[in-house]
């Protein structure tokens, strides 16, 4: 969990030699000015539009002290990070393979087999390679996209919905049979302690990020923050034993590539949908909240679910397990 600091400042006052930065700002969009860093960019802050008010990291703060509270953060990400550890272990990793190749297939149908004119189609090749998926299987789900191998018609559908405790879900799927598809799903939910909401009921409250979650001791925060601020990232969080980065999806290649240049292995690497608001749950909605989710990513159909739930990682390593 990230921990933000305001240093409040003498109103009217600039700090010392501080240059803008546009990290750190997940939270607080829409009050704070930013800009790219210039003169200082191994001290950023950002100045506020509210008098005598910046924001800085905790490491690297540049502004004299007179007060300060922290604002925390929290995310589904764990539940991500926490996934991916599993899946490199358990016998899912078939299912991966057939997620990857829908996707894989779906935007070379959408935009050609060419990745560097198909930014989808380039991100979901990187994440197959992540997997150590064999180049002739992305070779051939490339082909049966463009249609020069035959192939199943996928449909994308979207489902939008409410877990225990009213956290929201969103349910992404590639299908060749909708029917099939919204019956499971729907199952799903009610099973769970769940229920389908309508479109739109929820998905304004995510938006699309690239994610890359790094174990900490794999680098330091210094060593993240470096590269985070010299590649166009926008977040850098502390989520317990590992880093998590947060980037626009036009700078996730960037970004990621920056990571895999420095030598440093990653857990994760994708790009997500990421909430601006979490839900809190503990004890029995929790436990069956991780049964929800894992009810409908075992389903076929289902490429990614992703949710705005939070919970204390012990408990949630203790539901996965």
């Amino acid at each position: 969990m990230q921990r933000y600091f305001f240093d409040m400042l003498v109103p009217g006052n600039r700090p010392f030699g501080c240059s803008f930065t546009h990290t750190f700002l997940s939270p607080f969009k829409g009050n704070f000015v930013t800009a790219g860093p210039r003169n200082h960019p191994s001290r950023p802050c950002i100045w506020s539009t509210v008098p005598g008010v910046i924001l800085s990291s905790q490491v690297r703060a540049c502004a004299i002290i007179f007060n300060k509270f922290e604002v925390t953060m929290s995310g589904h990400s764990k539940w991500a990070t926490i996934k991916h550890k599993k899946g490199a272990l358990d016998a899912k990793r078939g299912k991966t393979f057939t997620r990857l190749i829908k996707e894989i297939t779906i935007a070379a149908k959408a935009g050609g087999g060419d990745p560097d004119g198909n930014p989808r189609l380039r991100t979901a090749i990187l994440a197959a390679k992540a997997e150590n998926m064999p180049q002739e299987n992305i070779k051939r789900a490339i082909q049966r996209g463009t249609g020069e191998l035959e192939g199943v018609n996928y449909e994308e559908i979207s489902f939008e919905g409410y877990g225990p405790g009213g956290v929201a879900i969103i349910v992404d799927v590639l299908t060749d049979n909708r029917n099939r598809a919204v019956s499971e799903v729907r199952h799903g939910f009610s099973k769970n302690g769940g229920n389908l909401g309508e479109s739109g009921s929820v998905r304004f409250m995510f938006a699309k990020k690239g994610l890359i979650a790094v174990e900490k001791s794999a680098a330091s925060e210094d060593k993240l923050m470096d590269i985070v601020l010299e590649n166009g990232g926008e977040d850098l969080n502390d989520e317990g034993d590992t880093w998590e980065i947060i980037t626009d999806p036009s700078a996730f290649e960037t970004v990621s590539g920056a990571i895999k240049s420095a030598g440093i292995p990653t857990v994760m690497s994708e790009v997500t949908m990421v909430a601006s608001t979490y839900t809190k749950l503990e004890g029995a909605p929790a436990n069956q909240m991780v049964r929800l989710l894992e009810a409908l990513e075992d389903l076929d159909d289902v490429q990614n679910v992703y949710s705005n739930f939070d919970m204390d990682a012990a408990q949630l390593e203790h539901a996965a397990s």
